[in-house]
């Protein structure tokens, strides 16, 4: 148990704290910081109060376990590699304050079926969903009209379609990214416009 009295959590403070299951942070914390749950591959359950506004780089990098995260309205930015390899995760709600998902923040959550991106978010880092092979729901203003693929100013990137057999690139695209659809080992057709 934290008590109410710290404000951030600090770099690597639970790193590899493996047997660590739950944690409840206080209203008091405004910030978590990067690495802070880094590889604590048995914690199952974590509540981010409303207070939190940042989301440190790595903060729960490998977080195996972790089945579910809400991240309030009070954060603004989700740093980079967030939730890697957060392979048991099913649901994200992403709270309509953020801004900023950071690079490769959701890279390889395999278990991860819907995600919807809020209004607020205007910068979305390269690799974001990569690699996420269950995700058949995308939802929001960078969404394709497939639902399949992150379209940023014309470019497409930042999750490629791992289960996908068929896929057509929606006429808004001028670009495709970097490794935009890498390991597609189900992919049998493409339509370029």
């Amino acid at each position: 148990t934290i008590p109410d009295s710290v404000t951030t959590i600090g770099e690597g403070a639970f790193a590899w704290c493996s047997s660590l299951t739950s944690i409840t942070i206080p209203n008091s914390v405004t910030t978590i910081g990067d690495y802070a749950f880094y590889g604590c591959s048995s914690l199952t359950s974590i509540t981010i109060p409303d207070s939190v506004t940042t989301i440190g780089k790595s903060a729960f990098y490998g977080c195996s376990s972790l089945t579910s995260i809400t991240i309030p309205n009070s954060v603004t930015k989700i740093g980079y590699y967030a939730f890697q390899y957060c392979s048991s995760l099913t649901s994200v709600t992403i709270g309509n304050s953020v801004t900023t998902i950071g690079e490769n923040a959701f890279w390889d959550c395999s278990s991860l079926e819907s995600v919807t991106i809020p209004d607020s978010v205007t910068t979305i880092g390269e690799e974001a969903f990569a690699c996420c092979s269950s995700l058949t729901e995308f939802k929001g203003k960078f969404a394709s009209e497939d639902a399949h693929c992150l379209i940023i100013d014309g470019t497409l990137n930042s999750f490629a379609p791992v289960g996908v057999t068929e896929y057509t690139i929606p006429d808004s695209v001028t670009e495709i990214g970097d490794r935009a659809f890498e390991d597609c080992s189900s992919l049998t057709s493409i339509t370029i416009p």
